[in-house]
């Protein structure tokens, strides 16, 4: 949709919304008094948790630096700072309407389907925004919307809301805002600014113009964070706040494309948990509905599939420790010569098997490489690459394509990737998983194998199709198996590429080992002294597990040897997880040796024993005469 089309239809919705910009000091003294009391048809909230996240439309984080935005520097001061990269075609332009899904949902639009400014078909049904989610956790909570842009309050946020507002304009929409943060007491708040997206297109980010209207836009964003701090009760709340944009700008004017400009985009946050002035480059817009939502006290259900996670549970993973160790363009010239952004030098523990890789080709592509966005999808552009938005910070890719630039030897590509050994715990079961991005132009395979204990590799997962998802996918580990390495195998000929990134390998608990605790034996004889009565031999044993609990029923077999025979004992071992054997031995064998030789409880396996063998002294009986 045009900017022009877009203002129409935000001024169309003025007249339909009229709320009270202002409030006697009599009237908001009287709305504090009563927390439960609805403030001009918003519930109170219930929460001391508040969130209150501002998205400022077509704002370019490149411009901050330039820019007079005194507000969002001391946010970036006193929180959290960090730049990502959107998609672009084909899985999305990068236009508003599939920014602000993929903010208010947590998900990409290849799952939210908004592809453009018109909301043809979006499956928000499966995917509905993060106030939505909280008001059916909690339909106490109150939730708040206030947007410029009316398709925000309209369409992109549902009718589960609370209070959804069209502000009108920007001055309107900052209005509204404040009044309800200052006076109000909405739980969840989320505010749209879009007056830099419109200056945005009448004359590009690289002109004053913009700048101006960031300026603009940052003294609303300080009115907002005026009035939260205002509150009577703020001292005794916990906000988390946070700022984003749906896309940038070229600097002409414009966007839908995928040039760094138009594809950067930014979440700053501040909150606990947030170290002032700290930078990451492994979060992302779509984290910040699950942040929201954590904020809020509601965890993420794995079942509602979102590409987005708390930035609180974000944790690096071994690529990501290539960072500080990037290396900038050899054979890459379209790229700035101060870029830094790949290496093929694996982290620890990881290797790559290039033994059958031709010699030549881009230098940088030759095998898997590990690599940031930035420098990845911009050595080539429009080629897909700017597809892989589930990848964070750095990533594997083995890229035929890019490789096939440049003359080499005969052959195709071919190159392995090959994890740390990872520990196994006798659990039966484990589970991989991984983001990954594998795109087909051509003759390509990529294939997954795991080893146990250096054995011959076992396929886990094969791609002949376009896959760009988080696979998880659950393992059969062998009996006995202490160690899996996993490999990640791609050929092609000049075709497309695989990414790869957050590998991980996961047991469930261990099977608690059952170990026995105490062994005994009373040896009485049975009959007269003299006589050639047998010796009765009473044995007891306490089953624990590891962590020292007794085990109710548990099947205990043992083992009595005397005078060259074996007797089997058997029993199940009661509440408090002891067990007593009874048998019987000839009169005239002098000593017997006692072993608990197996323990059996559901999936649990005995596997040792604090006392291992009694020997009995058949002579001594350690029980009253019979």
């Amino acid at each position: 949709m045009s900017r022009s089309a877009r203002t129409v239809l935000a001024a169309a919705t003025v007249a339909a919304v009229a709320l009270p910009l202002a409030t006697t000091a009599a009237h908001a003294q009287d709305s504090r008094a009563s927390a439960a009391a609805p403030y001009a048809g918003l519930p109170s909230g219930t929460k001391q948790a508040k969130t209150l996240v501002i998205g400022i439309d077509g704002a370019t984080f490149d411009t901050f630096s330039r820019a007079d935005v005194p507000r969002l520097k001391q946010l970036m001061a006193e929180g959290l700072t960090a730049r990502s990269n959107l998609y672009a075609d084909p899985m999305a332009p990068t236009v508003s309407g599939a920014g602000w899904s993929s903010i208010a949902t947590g998900v990409w639009p290849d799952k939210h389907n908004v592809k453009d400014n018109n909301f043809t078909n979006p499956n928000y049904g499966q995917y509905p925004d993060y106030a939505t989610r909280l008001e059916t956790a909690d339909p106490a909570a109150s939730t708040l919307v206030v947007g410029t842009w009316s398709p925000i309050p309209q369409t992109v946020f549902g009718a589960k809301t609370d209070l959804r507002i069209a502000g009108g304009n920007d001055a309107g929409t900052t209005a509204k805002a404040v009044d309800y943060l200052a006076n109000g007491n909405p739980d969840s708040t989320f505010v749209h600014l879009d007056e830099v997206d419109g200056a945005g297109h009448g004359s590009g980010s690289s002109s004053d113009a913009y700048l101006k209207a960031l300026h603009t836009a940052d003294a609303q964003v300080g009115r907002m964070l005026d009035a939260v701090t205002s509150r009577p009760t703020y001292a005794d709340e916990d906000w988390l706040v946070v700022v984003t944009a749906d896309h940038g700008h070229t600097p002409t004017g414009g966007h839908g494309g995928n040039s760094p400009l138009e594809r950067g985009t930014f979440v700053i946050a501040k909150g606990k948990g947030f170290a002032p002035g700290s930078v990451r480059h492994d979060v992302k817009i779509t984290d910040i509905a699950p942040t929201v939502l954590r904020h809020e006290g509601v965890a993420a259900d794995p079942a509602w599939n979102l590409d987005g996670t708390a930035i609180g549970e974000l944790k690096p993973d071994a690529f990501d420790t290539l960072r500080g160790s990037l290396r900038g363009p050899v054979d890459e010239t379209k790229l700035p010569a101060d870029a830094k952004g790949w290496t093929n030098t694996p982290p620890e523990g990881w290797s790559i098997d290039n033994s059958k890789m031709p010699s030549g080709g881009v230098t940088e592509w030759r095998g898997w490489a590990f690599a940031t966005d930035e420098f990845w999808s911009n050595a080539e552009r429009g080629q897909g690459r700017e597809t892989n938005v589930r990848a964070r910070d750095v990533f594997a890719v083995a890229d035929s394509d890019e490789w096939d630039d440049k003359a080499h030897a005969a052959g195709q590509f071919d190159s392995t990737l090959i994890s740390p050994a990872y520990r196994l715990n006798g659990a039966s079961k484990a589970t991989v998983s991984y983001a990954t991005d594998y795109r087909v132009d051509g003759p390509q395979t990529g294939d997954v194998h795991v080893s146990y204990d250096g054995g011959a590799p076992q396929p886990v997962k094969s791609y002949r199709s376009n896959a760009n998802t988080v696979e998880r996918l659950e393992l059969a580990v062998p009996a006995g198996a202490k160690s899996a390495r996993l490999s990640f195998r791609y050929t092609g000929t000049n075709s497309a590429f695989w990414t790869v990134d957050q590998v991980a390998f996961a047991q469930p608990a261990p099977p608690s080992q059952l170990a026995v605790a105490s062994l005994s034996a009373d040896t009485n004889l049975l009959g007269r002294p003299g006589s050639d009565s047998p010796w009765k031999v009473t044995a007891h044993a306490v089953v624990r597990t590891a962590q020292g609990k007794p085990v109710k029923g548990a099947d205990v077999t043992a083992e009595l040897t005397a005078g060259g025979t074996v007797q089997r004992l058997t029993g199940a071992t009661k509440k408090d997880g002891s067990v007593t054997f009874r048998a019987t031995v000839p009169r005239g064998v002098a000593t017997a040796a006692l072993a608990v030789t197996e323990v059996r409880y559901q999936d649990l396996a005995y596997h040792g024993e604090l006392d291992p063998v009694r020997t009995l002294d058949l002579a001594r009986p350690t029980g009253p005469k019979g």
